[in-house]
């Protein structure tokens, strides 16, 4: 028997109107790589280049200086020397109690103050973006207007308002019987958190605003013919939908509360000794700084910096978590 011819797998129609594939030459796939890494470059270059500079660098500058300690001689004659003892400098963080004082005042702080401002922001932007608003621009611009004064200004107009002698606040609320002690102990890092949250309200305000501008007017609609009233559609269409955002500044606010330092180092003069040189995290590596002790500093620099990275990474996690669920 003879050996039958080989078919094609399609039809002669399907043969016939198949596209051809047009080869790419290798010189001109060539060009295109080289153009694109040339384009990468050029807007990722400078990036990269002031993010190993201002962010990369430090941090291991920070690392390796935190693995050795300074030892001076008795009588302090001969200069100092710097001996590799890589975990030195860290059992002395995690026995001092200034330092772990400072940890847990801030952690306090982050807790209290970071909710009470994302709320506040939160119910300003809804606000806002609610249709019976009326001179939004206005109202937007007189919450975002503290972010804008910096942040050792507005720590000095409020050492003025807290100042024992001269505040009118206590001036005001004096025929009443009434004096608020702000250095007071238990009272001072609420009076550090309320300069906080008036200068970054704001800020996280325009955030979530802006997030809620962009849901469709679509589903806003629906909502509201569905009978929905305007409470139920924020809660239960605007407040999920700016949930993002939401993550976003609390890892912020996490993250700007583990960098406190212009706001207690201002009101510090005047505090009456309230507020220590070890308040915070970043206070008390200054001051080990200022004592010559620069690994020390560089070592409570690494704890706080790795405190805060797995309390954002858990934070994140848990909220992943949850909008998977």
């Amino acid at each position: 028997m003879g050996r039958e011819p080989v078919r094609p797998t399609g039809t002669a129609e399907q043969t016939a109107v198949a596209p051809k594939r047009a080869a790419v030459p290798d010189g001109r796939r060539g060009r295109e790589t080289a153009l694109g890494l040339r384009t990468l470059l050029l807007f990722g270059g400078p990036f990269a280049v002031l993010f190993a500079a201002m962010y990369i660098a430090p941090l291991l500058y920070a690392t390796v200086s935190s693995l050795f300690v300074v030892k001076r001689s008795g009588l302090g004659l001969a200069p100092p020397t710097r001996e590799f003892e890589p975990l030195h400098n860290f059992v002395q963080a995690f026995g001092d109690h200034d330092f772990l004082g400072a940890l847990a005042r801030v952690g306090l702080f982050a807790v209290v103050q970071v909710p009470l401002m994302l709320g506040v922001a939160l119910g300003l932007a809804l606000l806002l973006d609610s249709r019976s608003a009326r001179a939004k621009g206005f109202f937007r611009l007189g919450a975002f207007l503290p972010y804008a004064i910096p942040g050792v200004s507005a720590a000095l107009v409020w050492s003025f308002m807290y100042s024992s002698e001269s505040s009118p606040i206590n001036q005001l609320l004096e025929p009443l019987g009434v004096r608020i002690p702000f250095f007071a102990n238990g009272a001072v890092l609420w009076s550090v958190a309320n300069i906080v949250t008036w200068s970054w309200t704001g800020y996280n305000m325009i955030i979530i605003y802006s997030a809620l501008q962009t849901i469709p007017a679509e589903v806003l609609e629906a909502a509201k013919m569905d009978g929905a009233s305007a409470l139920r559609i924020a809660w239960s269409v605007k407040i999920p939908a700016v949930r993002s955002s939401l993550v976003l500044t609390t890892v912020f606010s996490i993250i700007g509360s583990a960098q406190l330092f212009n706001e207690p180092a201002v009101l510090q003069p005047i505090s009456s000794g309230a507020i220590s040189s070890a308040f915070t995290p970043i206070m008390s590596a200054q001051a080990a700084v200022a004592a010559g002790n620069y690994p020390y500093a560089a070592a409570q620099s690494v704890v706080l910096a790795l405190t805060v990275g797995v309390l954002s990474f858990v934070f994140f996690k848990l909220t992943s978590r949850g909008e998977n669920a």
